[in-house]
């Protein structure tokens, strides 16, 4: 047998489809800097293979921004930090003119997304309220990221609609607890068992760049792969003013394109989405570097605290690349 990584992941990845294990992750993101485009190469390989060609392109609006109890080390939506986003809520009108908008953009998925710890009832007949009023509106799935569930509220998202739950494990288990202390990994993971056994797509993934090993970023994409969720979302750390992280140093472009060939050997068939912090830590030619080297879904516009790339941006690249976007009537 081959000693070589990219060698072993050709014959098991790209030819049979089974994703690379932990310690074989960790050989990924140990590669030499000259091998980083044959890395990617395979990557691209391996999601033109077992995912196709087509990108799946997502608007997110944030219903409720800021004021969250939770002290996630990263976000500058905690109410415990010295941040300078503030709590406020979204009117359900201008709710659905966002999601109009998101379609028209070409998207085909609109992420309704809330700062809590999980939703109360205020928050839970708000979205109700949005919810009906976006699929009068507008034809485009709708997904929800509110935190951590009960199984009564997941129920209710189901009876709602909604397509899509998001519920990022964010980092390894080994290295949570330096990242969040108001709530456990576990509790995490019970909610996205709830979400999977209820029949709606789990979206789960995290950031990297968070000051985690690469043994951490091996064990992440391993956890991640074992709940076989349906969509990765990979978020690069932004380094927020006022949060505990703020003078994390920003990930190196290198490494960030190791870690996206990485996870893409280690989760073959299932969408793998640029989201945050993809244009501090790899600008205009690493966006396209990624979609060539296993990213097939992005969110465009703008993320929930943050400046992304311009939407018509992302679009022209996929154009250029001649990437087809996904039609909404191949998501429902």
């Amino acid at each position: 047998m081959t000693t070589d990584i990219l060698a072993r992941a050709r014959e098991q990845v790209l030819e049979k489809g089974e994703g690379l294990s932990e310690s074989e992750t960790l050989e990924i993101l140990e590669l030499p800097d000259d091998r980083i485009p044959e890395a990617l190469a395979l990557a691209h390989e391996v999601r033109m293979r077992w995912c196709g060609p087509e990108v799946e392109v997502e608007g997110i609006v944030s219903l409720k921004t800021g004021g969250c109890p939770e002290d996630c080390h990263f976000c500058s939506q905690s109410g415990l930090f010295a941040s300078p986003v503030r709590s406020a809520w979204l009117d359900i009108p201008t709710l659905v003119d966002a999601a109009v908008q998101t379609a028209a953009s070409g998207a085909s998925e609109f992420c309704i997304v809330a700062a809590v710890r999980g939703p109360d009832e205020k928050l839970m007949t708000q979205l109700r309220d949005g919810v009906a009023a976006i699929k009068e509106a507008v034809d485009i799935n709708v997904a929800a990221s509110l935190g951590i569930l009960t199984k009564e509220q997941v129920d209710e998202l189901v009876a709602m609609g909604i397509h899509r739950y998001n519920h990022n494990l964010e980092t390894a288990r080994s290295f949570f607890p330096k990242v969040v202390s108001t709530h456990t990994w576990e509790e995490r993971q019970e909610t996205l068992e709830m979400v999977r056994d209820s029949g709606m797509e789990v979206c789960c993934g995290g950031i990297v760049g968070l000051g985690e090993s690469a043994e951490q970023r091996a064990e992440f994409a391993a956890q991640l792969a074992a709940l076989e969720p349906h969509e990765v979302p990979l978020n690069f750390l932004n380094p927020r003013p006022g949060t505990p992280f703020a003078d994390v140093p920003v990930m190196p472009a290198n490494e960030a394109l190791k870690t996206i060939a990485a996870f893409r050997l280690a989760l073959p068939k299932t969408i793998l989405r640029f989201a945050g912090g993809r244009e501090i830590t790899l600008g205009d030619l690493g966006t396209k570097d990624g979609l060539l080297g296993g990213i097939n879904a992005v969110i465009v516009g703008n993320y929930l605290t943050t400046l992304g790339r311009p939407a018509t941006n992302d679009l022209a690249l996929l154009t250029e690349l001649k990437m087809p976007v996904k039609a909404l009537s191949d998501t429902l």
